[in-house]
């Protein structure tokens, strides 16, 4: 027995109580949850199958006896029900034959499956008294958790696979445009499933590029630094947010992080920052942008459709519309329309074909 048992939350009389203890991987060990500590404590008996389980070491400092073996669910309802007075196994007659036994398995990581579907063979055979059954969380997963995995995997990944790790940064470059590609065009579509999907893919990228920049010689750094990086620059560009800055609209946040971000780069010129390998239409919006802001004029005025282009993205990023978007919407609805007048063709060539056989 752990502990005195009057801490433990009372159960009907002689059915005692059998706990299924379960923790996630992704919290640190040995943050459990109150009520899990209470019934720890109040347990008669903790087993565990998993002689390397991560919380083993710290129920151990807390003074709770583990029994390493393989949890029999015949063996563990007998012994939950069973009158504890009658074998002498408890100091407190009347309480033991109140309330039975209590047992907590604390769970391993594939979980317990054999002995939950013998529990609930045993529940619903009617043949047996059993104890109460409890699942009992002991530690919860944060949001983001997962993203724990998504960092394992990828490691595994990368000393393993014989494709993965050999890629290089200037390996992933294409790919990171396709997802970046895919994730626009799923956003467009107003496809759930597929947006996230593609979210997933572009998160890829940046867990694949953050493993590979690990093994730098020179200037290593991994997800941890990339995340403390974005972290920060969050922090510093809303100071109305974590600092004493104020900002109430839209607007206005938008300049104040503007503002923040010219005292950060403290660039010599409005075109430093904008990357050439973005689409066209793109890139012209976003020198326009930036000469707009600065207040300067410099549009060339050229001969071809290059120039007229130029000036047509110009135009349009002044009244507030951003070109690129604006052109890919019409070329959407240029592509829906080929397609109809294909079906549209199609069809009346059946209709032809069927005429002649008749014919």
């Amino acid at each position: 027995m752990n502990a005195p048992r009057t801490s433990a939350p009372q159960v009907a009389p002689g059915t005692g109580r059998l706990v299924l203890l379960t923790t996630t991987h992704r919290v640190a060990p040995g943050l459990l949850s109150w009520p899990a500590w209470q019934t720890l404590r109040a347990a008669d008996r903790v087993l565990c199958a998993d002689a390397d389980h991560p919380q083993l070491p710290y129920l151990r400092d807390a003074g709770i006896a583990v029994e390493i073996t393989e949890a029999d669910a015949r063996a563990l309802v007998a012994y939950c029900v069973a009158d504890a007075a009658a074998d002498g196994a408890a100091d407190d007659v009347a309480e033991a034959t109140a309330g039975g036994r209590t047992v907590v398995v604390v769970t391993s990581a594939a979980g317990e499956s054999a002995l939950t579907n013998e529990l609930a063979a045993l529940a619903g055979s009617g043949r047996a008294a059993v104890p109460d059954l409890e699942l009992l969380p002991g530690s919860y997963d944060l949001p983001g958790a997962r993203l724990l995995d998504l960092v394992q995997i990828m490691d595994q990944i990368r000393l393993a696979c014989p494709w993965s790790s050999q890629r290089t940064h200037q390996d992933l470059a294409k790919y990171g445009i396709e997802e970046a590609y895919e994730l626009v065009e799923a956003i467009e579509a107003g496809d759930r499933e597929e947006l996230r999907e593609e979210l997933g893919d572009v998160l890829l990228q940046v867990v694949f590029h953050a493993r590979i920049a690990q093994e730098d010689p020179a200037e290593p750094f991994g997800i941890d630094d990339v995340a403390a990086t974005i972290v920060d620059k969050l922090i510093r560009r809303h100071p109305h947010i974590f600092g004493d800055a104020t900002a109430r609209t839209p607007e206005e946040v938008k300049e104040l992080w503007l503002r923040t971000k010219a005292v950060e780069k403290q660039r010599t010129s409005v075109t430093e920052g904008v990357p050439l390998g973005q689409p066209a239409l793109a890139l012209a919006a976003k020198l326009a942008l930036r000469a707009r802001k600065a207040g300067i004029s410099a549009l060339p005025d050229g001969p071809g459709v290059g120039y007229e282009l130029l000036a047509l993205a110009a135009r349009a990023e002044a009244a507030g519309t951003d070109p690129e978007t604006a052109l890919r919407a019409a070329a959407r609805t240029y592509r829906d329309a080929i397609r109809a007048a294909e079906e549209s063709d199609a069809q009346a060539s059946g209709a032809v074909g069927a005429g002649e056989s008749a014919e």
